[in-house]
């Protein structure tokens, strides 16, 4: 099923049990923040990206390394290295993604970030090291950037796919169909809006993050706490500002998430992450966040 009709989605949702698939990934890839750098292109629908003069890109090494470090403590993770022709490289799960021995390659809406998806190095170490068939949306015309526009619950198989101008309806459904989900429910995006996971998070199909004002109406929002409740954490504006729906279950008992993210969570809320049984893990990421996005963005995962 793939749906605007909401309703019709938590309908069948609440039929899916937690047997689809792993609810988290058993590694995860990296790509360095080589020629960190602002993206004027990626910036004209990125209200999150900061000035030129806001780019620290030695802090900005410093602080992925610090990332790597941090996640290989509860899975592998690997690094890529980046290239410095590609600003917006270090957010690989926006173009490689993947389900249980399959890579999709994502097609990317701005030209400054759609060669990404020609790296030889990424696709030959899923083809020729772990053996993954490869999907590739990147040549066909809709956009869709894939975790970035589609939060999946892994262990439910059901999707949850913002629109705009990153992913359009068409987009939705190939990567629908190329993650093989039981249930998509597709949904605008607020106005400004440009990625669904600055705005929803889902970890480890137990719970939720979310901040309402970043869908065009209220009955997505209404649907995932349904669906998730009582672990919904339903952020302020201040808590989703500082990235806390770009989190990440890298294990079954952890949620990570940005320092700055981990600050502006309220007390309320980490013990609704905390009652669902994660621990909220942090890494220092401001440098990073001044090109839009946080953790979540950085973290490919590897299923």
């Amino acid at each position: 099923m793939i749906t605007r009709d909401t309703q019709a989605f938590l309908d069948f949702a609440r039929g899916c049990g937690p047997d689809f698939g792993p609810a988290t990934a058993k590694a995860a890839f990296l790509v360095s923040p080589d020629g960190f750098t602002r993206a004027d292109q990626s910036a004209s629908d990125n209200r999150y990206m900061a000035d030129a003069a806001g780019f620290d890109a030695a802090l900005a090494g410093a602080q992925h390394r610090g990332l790597q470090a941090a996640l290989s403590s509860v899975l592998p993770t690997l690094c890529f290295a980046g290239n410095p022709d590609a600003p917006d490289g270090l957010f690989p799960n926006n173009v490689f993604a993947t389900a249980p021995g399959r890579l999709v390659v994502g097609r990317m809406r701005h030209p400054v970030r759609q060669h990404e998806a020609g790296r030889n190095d990424i696709r030959g170490f899923f083809r020729d090291v772990l053996g993954y068939a490869e999907t590739d949306l990147s040549t066909q015309s809709h956009p869709c950037e894939l975790t970035g526009a589609l939060v999946i619950d892994r262990a439910r198989g059901l999707g949850f796919c913002g629109l705009s101008e990153r992913c359009d309806e068409a987009g939705a459904r190939l990567m629908h169909a190329a993650f093989g989900l039981r249930a998509t429910l597709m949904f605008d995006l607020a106005p400004g809006e440009y990625h669904t996971n600055v705005v929803l998070a889902v970890l480890a199909g137990r719970a939720a993050i979310a901040w309402p004002g970043g869908f065009a109406d209220a009955g997505p929002v209404d649907a995932i706490a349904a669906l998730y409740g009582p672990h919904v954490a339903i952020l302020s504006q201040a808590e989703q500002a500082a990235f806390a729906c770009n989190a990440l279950s890298a294990s079954a008992d952890t949620a990570w998430m940005s320092a700055g993210a981990a600050a502006a969570l309220s007390a309320a809320n980490r013990s609704v992450l905390e009652s669902a049984g994660f621990g909220v893990r942090q890494a220092p990421f401001d440098a990073i966040e001044a090109a839009g996005g946080s953790l979540r963005c950085c973290v490919a995962e590897v299923y």
